[in-house]
């Protein structure tokens, strides 16, 4: 079979003007082309849909994942061209690839096989510029906070407790911890900094939860970006910043519309990192979605204890969307792998590891439905190395459960190959929801027991434990007025813990938070758990060693 990138580089794409019109409607007056095959929808388009009914909104989560990852993106995308070929109008919307994966250790994020979305090389690299304003606005804030202090600190801000960091968008543990303002008085005060990845930033979250240009400005003015020497928050309103970074992201809040390998229309818009940020697509992108077609499937990342609880308790709370049914994606070599095979033995048939393994993906269908009250169904993502034993017997485990699973070849057949879970989904509409959608918790709670809600009842912890400098924070954060928004845990994606290595569904554990962050403008607390990084270093072998540019231009090694 040919490489993701071969078979990307081989596709003929429909112009974009095409795409949107067939099955969306959208007329070429209101696209802003970036090339042939790619384009933002103009705002004030999308503004006059505010009447129309929304369709049906189609989560696709998984069962905690393996380090190359299940293929979400990739059954989004198969699932997309399945209920297109069948006749529904539908649309994929799907979050922008960040460059560090890109370049570091999962490679690209447009999907892979024959269920891609296209043009892949410039989905995966700069695309249509969006990160690249959100860095700049990020780090103009940045700019302008050193700036105020080196000018007089007429607001008396505590240059020790400036919380914002400047931000980039490849992995770079080098610069996680760095000092600014060095070189004499005229670089400023010299002071300690840091930088996130893009993805993991404030503003990425403000820009993938807000509906509008006035929404976005008010966000970037609810930032607090530290604190006076009396410990007074300071906003970004307060250093006169909300304008003029609004004004470097107006173009980027446009949702980006591309297509899959089979012509179905797609929306790229939003930041990943469900692991470390709230990792879910644009609400403007999915609100045009709904109103625009009749189906939309979107993806959370990484687990439904990370993606789909986000989904849920962040984007769905504010935005006040609602799923009609999630997908659960899950492997064979996912479930060995929970099941105690090691990475380098996943393609030896195992059907006892795959029962064992079963209790990972027990507890996320039994989160799905008793926690969050969502139906669902399963997609079986089918590898080669999967034999018939083992795909039957997830069917089987699956259907003790109470819910129907559906092998799928859409890597290797496309959208045909996703028919069967097609048919699942469309016939899940047509039932009567048995739950009732509910978030992991109230608001009204503290913002400790929002962590513990969480932790108790999705990840199994027996308590939640706080460094004294993380509680202080959390203490402070509530006695400033933010104790009632919902919480962002960051935590490895590959336990119910915050240990890599205790698969299956380990319970009793300890959930242990080392650092707390505000997001005001977003609208939530950032809650990090255990080692995990906002600035995610490259690996050993990162996949930037094999990508190359050959001398006509064509692009190679990108996956």
């Amino acid at each position: 079979m040919l490489s993701d990138i071969e078979i990307a580089n081989a596709a003929t794409l429909q112009p974009i003007r095409d795409v949107a019109a067939a099955t969306l409607g959208i007329s070429e007056e209101h696209l802003v082309p970036y090339g042939h095959h790619k384009a933002k929808v103009d705002l004030a388009h999308l503004a006059s849909l505010a009447d129309r009914p929304l369709g049906r909104l189609v989560l696709v989560t998984a069962l905690s994942p393996t380090p190359p990852g299940e293929g979400k993106t990739t059954t989004t995308v198969g699932l997309t061209d399945a209920l297109h070929g069948l006749g529904h109008r539908t649309v994929a919307c799907l979050r922008e690839p960040s460059m560090g994966p890109v370049f570091g250790m999962k490679g690209g994020a447009a999907g892979g096989g024959y269920s891609q979305v296209v043009p892949m090389t410039e989905i995966n690299l700069h695309f249509t510029g969006d990160f690249a304003a959100i860095a700049a606005a990020n780090n103009l804030l940045a700019a302008l906070i050193d700036n105020h202090v080196h000018h007089g600190n007429e607001l008396d801000i505590d240059v020790r407790s400036v919380t914002w960091k400047r931000v980039l968008d490849t992995n770079d543990r080098a610069l996680r911890e760095v000092t600014v303002g060095l070189g004499g008085h005229a670089n400023g005060f010299p002071r300690e900094d840091g930088f996130d990845i893009v993805v993991a930033s404030e503003l990425m979250a403000i820009f993938c939860l807000t509906e509008s240009w006035a929404d976005l400005k008010r966000r970037i003015g609810d930032i607090v970006i530290g604190y006076t020497r009396t410990m007074a928050p300071v906003t970004a309103r307060e250093l006169g910043a909300d304008g003029a970074m609004a004004v470097l992201l107006r173009d980027a809040l446009a949702p980006n519309l591309v297509q899959t390998l089979e012509g179905a229309p797609a929306f790229v818009h939003g930041g990943p990192f469900a692991n470390i940020a709230h990792g879910c697509s644009s609400v403007m992108a999915t609100r045009a979605g709904l109103r625009l077609a009749d189906i939309v499937v979107t993806e959370a990342g990484f687990g439904a204890d990370l993606g789909a609880e986000k989904f849920v308790d962040i984007k769905c709370r504010k935005s006040g969307l609602r799923p009609d049914v999630a997908v659960v994606v899950a492997t064979v070599r996912a479930l060995k792998y929970h099941g105690g095979v090691a990475l380098a033995d996943l393609g030896t048939e195992d059907v006892a590891a795959v029962e064992a393994g079963m209790v990972n993906l027990r507890r996320h269908l039994d989160n799905i439905r008793g926690v969050y009250g969502i139906p669902c169904v399963v997609a079986v993502n089918r590898f080669p190395t999967d034999t018939d034993a083992e795909v039957a017997k997830v069917v089987e485990l699956v259907a003790a459960e109470g819910v129907q699973a559906y092998p799928a070849t859409h890597f290797a057949d496309g959208g045909v190959g996703a028919h069967d879970l097609a048919k699942g989904v469309l016939a899940t509409f047509d039932e009567p929801s048995p739950y009732d959608f509910s978030f992991t918790y109230e608001d009204d709670l503290s913002l400790t027991a929002k962590v513990e809600a969480i932790a108790t009842r999705l990840y199994g912890a027996g308590q939640v434990t706080w460094e004294a400098k993380a509680r202080r924070r959390l203490q402070r954060i509530e006695r400033d007025g933010y104790g009632a928004l919902p919480v962002c845990v960051a935590k490895t994606q590959y336990s119910f813990s915050t240990d890599p290595t205790s698969l299956g569904a380990p319970s009793g554990h300890e959930l242990h938070v080392r650092e707390v962050r505000l997001s005001a403008g977003a609208g939530f607390v950032v809650v990090v758990c255990g080692d995990m990084m906002t600035m995610p270093g490259l690996p050993r072998d990162p996949s930037a060693s094999r990508i190359d540019l050959a001398d006509d231009g064509t692009i190679s090694g990108l996956s």
